[in-house]
């Protein structure tokens, strides 16, 4: 099978904290993903854990088994930024509850298209109770991307369902899009571990464009570069990764302490650390309460969590199930692109209150700033890729901007941002000018 035929699908895991996730995982693929000493000994998984199937005619699925307990969010959102699909696991003998609905609401937030509901430890429970449990979580997930999705009762216990719950991962994940290659490489870090006689090794799911053995990557934001000295997907030594395969990077002569979680993996000077970030903002319909401009909240995107303020630009509060436009004042440097989805926490308690997709990395400060950066984030949000382009760059003003910053702040590959460029220069509206 070459490896232009070959597919990568991402499976995420959702749902409340012992209805079988990490068991279901193990049942399906032989690979037990709780891997530290305490999650064994609390049976509880608080970190992420992966396991992958290979599958006839080059298909290789790659499930993420993300934390269940609420206490640990922050590293269920750490692992479902990559994924394609979502599992959602639901104890036959529990049904629905309160995790199950908010790794739901994340996964709907995170624009996940598809999945599928495993009903776990159906063999505890009685048939009638079974079609009842079946009959309420059809109703639960009726108005979210998984209506009308397969449900599966499945025992990881007595191997119930397995064989059709493998069938209908296989059959969705054929159906996922492949990822486009015209992009930058980003790998957004979710592990960070030294290999004796190795070093460091980080891990996460490559989100864009390919990474090689022997590249120049610089770790972002911290300004230092490295030789990536071997690459690994699902355990295998590769020379090259590609956008939707979960990869192991081995990079020389990075210490450990020197990276960390939320940090991003790309070639050097290819994306723009942030401290401020605008986009639209989505509240929950169930969120408790409206969103008061100003509020302290949990942002996250990729695999970091940094606090910020969320200014509201057009209202001075925002209601359960309204949407408007949001600057972020982010505590910490932020790496992301145009075109990502983000999710945000409220700061206390730690819940899950609504998200949205970012517009403007290296926004642009306006002395009046509210109408001018409505109608700034409509173009953005609305305008033609032309018009988009043309917009960033007016705003960088006469003193021009480099293409190679350019290109990590517009939602365009490099291909299609050259195309744009040339565009734009024969029609007369940007000037391209050479330096020695």
């Amino acid at each position: 099978m070459s490896d232009a035929a070959a597919k990568h699908v991402v499976v995420g895991t959702a749902g409340h904290i012992d209805h079988g996730k990490t068991s279901l995982v193990k049942a399906l693929t032989g690979i037990d993903t709780d891997r530290l000493p305490e999650e064994k000994a609390r049976g509880i998984t608080i970190d992420l854990g992966f396991a992958f199937l290979e599958e006839p005619g080059g298909l290789t699925i790659e499930i993420v088994d993300v934390p269940g307990h609420e206490r640990f969010v922050k590293n269920m959102l750490a692992g479902v930024g990559g994924i394609d699909l979502a599992m959602l696991v639901i104890a036959a003998d529990e049904g629905v509850m309160p995790q199950t609905r908010e790794h739901l609401a994340i996964c709907s937030l995170l624009h996940i298209k598809a999945g599928l509901i495993a009903l776990t430890k159906a063999d505890m429970v009685e048939p009638d109770w079974l079609e009842l449990v079946r009959e309420d979580v059809a109703g639960a997930v009726r108005d979210t991307f998984l209506a009308g999705a397969p449900i599966l009762p499945v025992s990881a216990k007595t191997g119930q369902g397995l064989g059709e719950l493998r069938a209908a991962l296989r059959t969705l994940a054929q159906s996922v899009p492949q990822r486009g290659t015209d992009q930058l490489p980003r790998l957004p870090i979710d592990r960070v571990f030294t290999v004796r006689g190795f070093g460091t090794v980080v891990t996460g799911t490559l989100t864009a464009g390919a990474l090689g053995v022997d590249d120049r990557v610089e770790v972002f934001p911290r300004k230092t570069e490295a030789k990536i000295r071997g690459l690994q997907t699902h355990g295998h030594p590769v020379t090259s990764a590609k956008a939707g395969q979960r990869t192991a990077v081995n990079l020389q002569g990075l210490e450990r302490a020197a990276i960390d979680r939320g940090d991003v993996v790309g070639l050097p000077g290819t994306l723009v650390p942030s401290m401020l970030v605008d986009g639209t903002l989505e509240l929950l319909k169930d969120a408790a309460r409206p969103l008061r401009s100003r509020a302290r909240v949990r942002f996250h995107v990729g695999t970091s969590e940094i606090m910020a303020r969320a200014i509201l630009l057009d209202r001075t509060e925002l209601a359960p199930g309204e949407e408007s436009f949001a600057r972020f004042r982010l505590e910490g440097q932020l790496v992301a692109r145009p075109g990502d989805r983000f999710v945000v926490l409220s700061y206390s308690p730690v819940v899950t209150i609504g998200g949205g997709t970012l517009l403007d990395v290296d926004p642009p400060r306006f002395k009046r700033r509210g109408p001018a950066l409505v109608a700034h984030l409509t173009l953005l949000q609305t305008g033609d890729p032309e018009a988009v382009l043309e917009e960033h760059v007016r705003h960088v003003g006469a003193a021009g901007v480099r293409l190679a910053t350019l290109a990590g702040r517009v939602p365009f590959g490099p291909a299609q941002l050259k195309g744009l460029l040339d565009a734009l220069q024969a029609a007369g509206r940007v000037i391209a000018v050479e330096r020695a």
